[in-house]
């Protein structure tokens, strides 16, 4: 079973615009969301086991978002519950299809995430990352399960999916994020993530950055380059890239952590959620999972909001 740990929330997506747009309020319709929400419900869809870790609200955004997750197939049973308020994200999508956020998360439930006794026996893999790294006091808590479960063997896979507008201090994140490292197997990046955690501009020197973190443990970095593909930097492999997958782009919201799912599907199916089995991986099985993460983030790119593709859609 694949653990994924974080935030679930509501993002709140803007509508079809208006036949006079001048004279009307911006129309917002919910949907559900959240990094490491998205990811659970994507690993659902694709048919790997799978369990969501959190803390969710009891009020009626909570109760669509446990729905959504049982519908796709997704364990529920490590999920707390609080009467504080469902965090809202207000999406901005641009022209190209890319999507910025503002946040509501004073007081919300999900901050207040306590850290689990232990995972399920059959837990192999933990998937954490998001907000829930960043918002105190249950940052620390699923900072502490991180540590906790890769001591215990089990295969982490962490997706900062950085929001700077939440962090207060950026240089104490970054330390944060390099402490990390040494308790991550897979670490999956965007282009601007990574920018943003080695303080660069324009991705200069940002391959040096990418070895240095390899150094510092996992056994594996994938980073997305939006339409222009993934790459993988490993320590059996060395740099493997594949193109991006030719899409219609609706929005592009979801679309990095439906990589993340494919990701950790794709390893699974192949019997590779192991550090060192990740380390070993060939090019050629690189350019396989790589792809097939590709193929399923461009069909959530094709579609309103966080919407990932179920198994059936790739097999197609």
């Amino acid at each position: 079973m694949i653990v994924v740990a974080g935030e679930a929330l509501i993002d709140l997506v803007p509508a079809p615009v208006p036949s006079d747009p001048a004279s009307a309020l911006p129309q917002l319709l919910p949907q559900r969301g959240g990094g490491p929400y998205n990811a659970a419900v994507a690993l659902g869809r694709l048919g790997s086991p799978t369990s969501f870790c959190s803390r969710v609200s009891t009020d009626a955004f909570g109760t669509a978002l446990l729905s959504g997750l049982r519908d796709a197939g997704v364990d529920t049973a490590l999920v707390q519950r609080g009467p504080e308020p469902t965090t809202l994200a207000v999406a901005d999508v641009g022209s190209d299809g890319s999507a910025g956020y503002g946040f509501y998360t004073e007081g919300t439930a999900d901050r207040l995430f306590a850290l689990p006794p232990a995972l399920p026996d059959g837990a192999t893999a933990l998937s954490v990352g998001t907000c829930s790294l960043v918002l105190e006091p249950g940052a620390s808590a699923y900072e502490a399960l991180l540590r906790r479960e890769s001591g215990n063997g089990v295969f982490t896979a962490l997706d900062p999916n950085i929001r700077a507008g939440l962090i207060a201090d950026a240089d104490a994140y970054r330390e944060r994020f390099l402490s990390w490292l040494l308790h991550v197997a897979l670490l999956k990046l965007s282009v601007e993530d990574a920018c943003w955690l080695a303080e660069t501009e324009h991705g200069d020197g940002l391959e040096d950055h990418l070895a240095a973190w390899l150094e510092r443990g996992p056994a594996a970095i994938v980073l997305t380059r939006g339409g222009d593909g993934l790459s993988v930097w490993s320590r059996g492999a060395g740099q493997v890239s594949v193109p991006g997958t030719s899409v219609t782009v609706v929005d592009t919201i979801g679309a990095g952590d439906t990589v993340n799912a494919a990701l950790l599907h794709r390893l699974r199916e192949i019997d590779a959620l192991s550090h060192a089995a990740v380390a070993g991986l060939g090019a050629e099985v690189w350019r396989d999972v790589l792809g097939f993460a590709a193929r399923a983030a461009a069909l959530t790119c094709s579609r309103s909001g966080a919407e990932p593709p179920y198994a059936w859609e790739l097999s197609a």
